[in-house]
């Protein structure tokens, strides 16, 4: 009763606003909204503590069964709940953020009159992220799935009259299509290989490609998938591509990345909601559920590792010069989920739930923090146009601060003493220099990297907001003023996980109690000694993340603080290098130009040689045009002047004479 009280309490939340919004009032549909989603995450850690904490042998996976689907042509497909330590983790991340988020926009959309739309739209996004974490086959999964992408449209849509925010919504509604387009692909090659679409039955015949005692292949067997003829093996890495590639849209991996940063443009909770806890880390959890069926694949593995490195990299190199304070921190999402990929990609698939898990708290926060400056100076997000508030609205600062030192990593290497992030993401560079992947050497350089980015944009950002003169009007600064209560309270809450998440679960995530705490739920190859190995880096290595980190700060601190007319000076000095990360590696208008002004071409001359030339003409649309032109002509006959009838009366008279004058002399 408790796992569908969890999922269900959304719906009930989204429908109860949804339909009796306006007849209850904004303020019933938020309290109700709210409350369900508390009462959720209340459950969920309940859950959490039952299931990943208990003590336990061997593995615990509870199956809900909720009601029958499907059950035709060799498909049998039933609505039913697997919770298991994953699912239980996923709980608490998705309805811990969400229900913050839900009670932090009661006071951040205050104004808006279509609030009982807007937390109604909240629930369903929650709701739908519930069906796919507790997907006990590919189905449901992708439910949940194209639910995640409805509602992200409706919420990065929100304020539809405005241009931005509808294209926006359109176009990350776009962009995942063709990540989604991979992901049913995926699902129809699992099918041809194991003959079902559940999970259990998937990962129990998975058991079957594993090499034999002895032999290096895994399996010889002969498989015909999509018109090609491969082996066991090859056909494992087919799938596993087709699957990827549904989670690099989900997940706003390198090249289907551009609808992340656009996404902006609805309300700042959403933002939280969207890039903390539910759409972007879909592509995670997909990729760590089927993880029984990518450890089989070396080579899908390590395209996972390159374009999880590659994406950490971009991400952070674009961040370094964005203006817009929510525009910097999605970048820096961007950039956080590369990690995860990484690790996934190297087979630390603890590691990257743990990046998972405190990355939620830590982002959370900073978005709902950017939030609460955004309120305080009227609306402004360009950060050249804060600074000093540091003084005005000091919690707000301090959250920030908590949520900036556990972004970039702060913390001491070989101690307890550290942020969130700290402990999640070091473990995951320290495992990409471990692993014997093909690209190891590339994912640990290119990490490092991002690190050194990642706290430089991190505390120039702070810089520019929160220090040096105040640059915004004296008007906006004689108004600026700390955000009410009930957007601080969440805040707190996010401050403590950001703060003691890592420290907390460390050992169970990916340390010591690796399986008493997952029991199964995530699955490594026997040869996969990743959990060892990255225990054994070399000195350097474990110092690097915090090398790169106290490098980025520094360097912050004298550009931003110490000499500020320096970055100026730089982008001026360096104004190509500037424009090409300004304008994020131009990939907007590579694909403007080879994609959407192409569809449009092809839709402009359909519709002129096709709708126009043919269907107008010759088509229903050309029988019903030459009827209303027969039928104006004919009109015209009607003049209304009595002349005009008894002239036609005398022609057509003459013409009867005519024709029996004719006709009788034949």
């Amino acid at each position: 009763m408790i796992y569908k009280a969890i999922v269900f309490l959304p719906l009930i939340g989204f429908l109860i606003a949804g339909l009796f919004g306006r007849s209850i009032g904004a303020k019933a549909s938020e309290y109700v909204t709210s409350g369900f989603m508390v009462i959720a995450a209340i459950l969920s850690w309940i859950v959490f503590f039952n299931i990943a904490l208990a003590h336990g042998d061997g593995h615990e996976v509870i199956k809900v069964e909720v009601m029958r689907w499907i059950q035709s042509g060799g498909i049998d497909v039933e609505w039913a709940f697997r919770v298991d330590t994953l699912t239980a983790v996923m709980f608490v991340v998705v309805n811990t953020v969400s229900s913050l988020v839900h009670i932090y926009s009661i006071g951040y959309m205050h104004h808006d009159p279509h609030r009982p739309r807007f937390f109604a739209y909240l629930s369903l996004f929650t709701f739908a992220m519930l069906m796919l974490v507790t997907a006990d086959n590919l189905a449901q999964m992708f439910f949940g799935w194209e639910g995640v992408g409805l509602a992200s449209y409706l919420l990065i849509g929100f304020w539809y009259k405005k241009p931005s925010a509808s294209a926006a919504a359109m176009k990350a509604f776009i962009v995942n299509r063709v990540g989604d387009f991979g992901f049913v692909l995926g699902i129809a090659g699992v099918f041809v290989l194991f003959g079902s679409i559940s999970f259990e039955t998937i990962f129990a015949a998975a058991a079957s490609y594993l090499p034999a005692e002895g032999s290096p292949e895994a399996g010889q067997a002969i498989i015909n998938i999509f018109g090609m003829t491969l082996d066991k093996a090859n056909a494992i890495t087919v799938v596993c591509l087709l699957l990827f590639m549904g989670a690099m849209g989900k997940s706003a991996q390198f090249l289907l990345h551009t609808w992340l940063p656009d996404a902006m443009e609805g309300p700042t909770p959403v933002s939280a909601l969207i890039h903390a806890a539910t759409m972007v880390t879909a592509g995670v959890f997909l990729v760590a559920r089927m993880s029984p069926i990518f450890e089989l694949s070396h080579d899908a593995l390590t395209v996972v590792t390159f374009i999880g490195a590659i994406t950490a990299f971009f991400a952070a190199t674009v961040g370094l010069v964005q203006n817009d304070i929510k525009r910097v921190i999605a970048y820096s999402t961007c950039s956080q989920l590369g990690y995860m990929f990484v690790a996934l990609g190297v087979g630390a698939y603890g590691a990257a739930i743990f990046h998972l898990f405190t990355h939620a708290f830590f982002k959370a926060l900073l978005f709902l923090g950017a939030g609460s400056v955004i309120h305080a100076v009227d609306g402004e997000q360009d950060m050249r146009y804060m600074g000093g508030l540091r003084k005005h609205i000091p919690i707000t600062f301090w959250m920030m601060t908590i949520g900036t030192l556990a972004l970039t990593g702060v913390g001491i290497p070989g101690t307890m003493f550290g942020f969130a992030g700290f402990f999640s993401k070091d473990v995951i560079i320290e495992s990409a220099y471990a692993s014997h992947s093909a690209v190891s050497g590339i994912a640990f350089t290119l990490l490092v990297i991002a690190a050194l980015f990642t706290s430089f944009y991190s505390w120039r950002l702070a810089f520019l907001t929160f220090f040096g003169k105040p640059r915004a009007s004296a008007d906006v600064m004689h108004h600026v003023h700390e955000s009410p209560m009930v957007m601080l309270v969440p805040l707190y809450l996010l401050a403590i996980g950001a703060v003691l998440a890592g420290v907390l679960f460390e050992g169970h995530f990916f340390g010591h109690e690796y399986a008493q705490f997952w029991k199964g739920a995530l699955f490594t190859l026997p040869e996969n000694e990743i959990l060892e190995e990255f225990h054994h880096v070399p000195g350097l290595v474990k110092w690097s993340p915090f090398i790169a980190m106290a490098l980025g700060f520094v360097t912050a601190w004298y550009m931003y603080i110490k000499s500020p007319s320096m970055p100026r000076r730089l982008a001026q000095s360096q104004k190509v290098l500037y424009e090409f990360l300004l304008n994020k590696w131009y990939f907007d208008e590579l694909y403007d130009f080879l994609f959407v002004r192409s569809a449009k071409a092809l839709g402009r001359f359909l519709w002129k040689k096709g709708d126009i030339g043919v269907i107008d003409t010759y088509g229903p649309n050309g029988v019903a045009a030459r009827v209303v032109d027969v039928t104006n002509r004919v009109v015209k006959l009607q003049s209304g002047y009595l002349y005009h009838y008894a002239f036609a009366m005398l022609i057509g008279i003459a013409a009867l004479v005519t024709w029996m004058m004719l006709g009788s002399s034949i």
